[in-house]
C-alpha cells in the first residue's frame, strides 16, 4: 500500500501542476508574471526529473513549489494533504493546511474546508483539544452550507470518541439536517449512554428522562426498551418491565431473544407464567428463534411433562434446526433418559456444548465483526445499532 501512495502523490502533483502552469501561462500579461511562470516551470520540470529518477520526496517538494497557492489550486492542495494524512505523514498535511489558512484572500467556504481538514489532522495526531477548538470556531461563525454541516458532524463524532455524550447532543441540536435517520439513531444511543451513566450514579429519574429523549430521537431503538425494563426491574415494577420488554418485538424482532430471560423473571415474580407462555407463542409466530423455542419448551414442561416438552422441541427443531436447541434437547434426555444412554449423551453434550461456546453470538451487519458480547456500537466499523444476534444453525 505504501508503494501505491509513493507513486500516486507525485503523479497527482505532476498533473495538477502541469494543468495550472499551462492555464496560468496562457493568462500571463506582464513581465513579472512571465518571470514567475518561468521559475515555476523550472520547478515543474525539475520535479519531473526527480519523478523519472524515482526520487519521490524531491519530486513532491518541487511540484508543491510549482503549484502556487491560489483559489484555483486550493482543491489540489487539499487533496494532496489528504493523501499525506492517509499515508501517515500527518505533519506534512498539517503544514499544507496551515499555509493555506495563512492566505488572506480565502473565501468563507474554503476557509471552513481547510479548517475542518486541519482538525482531522489534529484528531489523527491525538490532539483532540486542538481539533475541538477549530471545529468550535466554525460553529461560532454560524456558517451555513455543506462544509459547515460536515464540520458540525465531525465535532459530534469527536465528542463521541471522548464519550462526552452531553456535548455531542448539544452540538447535534444545532444541525440543520437533524432529520437524517442515521443521525437521529446515533443521538438516541447517546441518550442511552447518558441514561446508563445516570443509573450508575443512582439517579433513576434522570435515567428515565434521558430514555424519553432517546425515544423522541428514534422510537424504534430497542435498546431504549431494554434499558427501561432494567430500571423497572430494579424497582420491582414487574408489569411495567414486562411491557417494556414486549415492545422489543415491534421495534426490532432480532432482539427478542435478549428479552426472554428478564421476561421469565418478571412473570415469575408476578406468578403469571400462563401469560408468559401466551406471549412466547406470539413470538414463535412472528419472530421464531432458538431462545423462544427453548423457553416455550420449559413452559410446556412445567404445565404438562418432560415428554410433551421434548416432543415440542423435536418438532420445532425439524422446522428450525439450531445447535442451541439441539443441546437443550440432549439435556432433557440426559435428565430424564435411561441410565444406559446417559453416559453417551453426556459425552455428546460436552462436544456440542464446546461447539456452541466457541461460536460468536452477535455480528455486525455493516462490516461483519462478530463476538460473544453485544456491542451497541461496533468496535470495528464504529456504526451504531448495526450489531445483532446471529441467526441460523449456529445462532438463533
Amino acid at each position: 500500500m505504501s508503494v501505491d501512495y509513493l507513486m500516486i502523490v507525485p503523479l497527482f502533483l505532476a498533473v495538477a501542476a502541469g494543468w495550472w502552469l499551462g492555464r496560468s501561462q496562457s493568462n500571463a500579461s506582464s513581465r513579472t508574471d512571465a518571470l514567475n511562470e518561468q521559475r515555476l516551470s523550472r520547478e515543474y520540470f525539475v520535479g519531473l526529473d526527480h519523478l523519472i529518477n524515482e526520487e519521490t520526496d524531491e519530486a513532491i517538494e518541487s511540484f508543491i513549489r510549482a503549484l502556487e497557492i491560489n483559489s484555483d489550486t486550493i482543491p489540489a492542495h487539499l487533496a494532496l494533504a489528504k493523501l499525506f494524512r492517509r499515508k501517515g505523514e500527518i505533519d506534512r498535511a498539517v503544514g499544507i493546511h496551515q499555509r493555506l489558512l495563512a492566505r488572506p484572500d480565502l473565501s468563507n467556504t474554503d476557509f471552513i474546508r481547510i479548517q475542518t481538514a486541519l482538525a482531522r489532522d489534529y484528531q489523527a495526531l491525538g490532539l483532540l483539544d486542538r481539533a475541538e477548538n477549530l471545529l468550535r470556531d466554525i460553529m461560532r461563525q454560524r456558517s451555513e452550507g455543506e462544509a459547515a454541516e460536515r464540520a458540525h458532524y465531525m465535532l459530534i463524532k469527536l465528542y463521541e470518541q471522548e464519550q462526552e455524550w452531553a456535548s455531542a447532543l448539544e452540538v447535534a441540536s444545532q444541525l440543520k439536517q437533524q432529520a437524517s435517520t442515521a443521525v437521529r439513531a446515533e443521538l438516541a444511543h447517546y441518550c442511552c449512554e447518558l441514561a446508563l451513566a445516570s443509573r450508575k450514579k443512582g439517579d433513576l429519574d434522570a435515567a428515565q428522562r434521558f430514555l424519553r429523549d432517546a425515544t423522541v430521537q428514534d422510537p424504534d431503538c430497542c435498546r431504549i426498551s431494554l434499558i427501561r425494563a432494567e430500571l423497572f426491574m430494579e424497582q420491582q415494577q414487574w408489569r411495567k418491565a414486562a411491557r417494556a420488554l414486549q415492545k422489543v418485538l415491534q421495534q426490532d424482532a432480532r432482539f427478542v431473544p435478549e428479552t426472554i430471560a428478564p421476561l421469565e423473571q418478571c412473570y415469575a415474580a408476578m406468578d403469571k407464567r400462563d401469560e408468559l407462555e401466551k406471549y412466547l407463542r406470539t413470538c414463535l409466530d412472528q419472530a421464531p428463534s432458538a431462545t423462544v423455542i427453548i423457553a416455550l419448551a420449559e413452559c410446556i414442561n412445567r404445565r404438562k411433562d418432560v415428554l410433551a416438552a421434548g416432543q415440542f422441541l423435536t418438532d420445532e427443531l425439524r422446522k428450525r434446526p439450531s445447535v442451541k436447541g439441539f443441546n437443550r434437547l440432549i439435556d432433557l434426555h440426559i435428565e430424564y433418559g435411561s441410565d444406559s444412554a446417559r453416559q453417551s449423551l453426556t459425552v455428546l453434550r460436552g462436544l456440542t456444548g464446546q461447539l456452541e461456546q466457541s461460536k460468536p453470538r452477535y455480528q455486525c451487519g455493516h462490516c461483519g465483526f462478530s463476538g460473544r458480547l453485544l456491542h451497541w456500537q461496533c468496535p470495528s466499523c464504529r456504526q451504531w445499532g448495526s450489531t445483532g444476534p446471529i441467526q441460523g444453525l449456529e445462532g438463533e
